[in-house]
């Protein structure tokens, strides 16, 4: 599986908030460091994911309103929704295992 990009606001209730499986959200940026080191990561945790949850990406720069509403205050964040709620939250580059135990918690 492919790892979702989010448009916008309207993308992110659709994909995110009224999904039946739990979501990873990463929220990023092109130029952060941490961000690209943890993106072999994701897409590993997406693949072996793949059917029992969904890892979903936000840039902070495209998108200042969803990284304020969830209160994003450094990058990457990672935070795992179920059901419309956050479950989870990871701040700063963790290793695969580290990502899929935040999932795990919610599948």
């Amino acid at each position: 599986m492919s790892i979702v990009n989010i448009a916008n606001q309207a993308d992110f209730a659709e994909k995110v908030l009224k999904s039946a499986q739990p979501v990873l959200v990463d929220f990023w940026a092109p130029w952060c460091g941490p961000c690209k080191m943890v993106a072999p990561e994701l897409e590993a945790v997406a693949a072996d994911y793949d059917g029992k949850a969904v890892v979903a990406k936000v840039n902070v720069d495209e998108q200042p309103e969803l990284a304020g509403q969830f209160k994003v205050m450094g990058i990457p964040t990672m935070v795992v929704f179920k059901n419309g709620a956050e479950v989870n939250r990871i701040v700063g580059f963790r290793p695969r295992r580290d990502i899929a135990a935040a999932i795990d918690g919610a599948v």
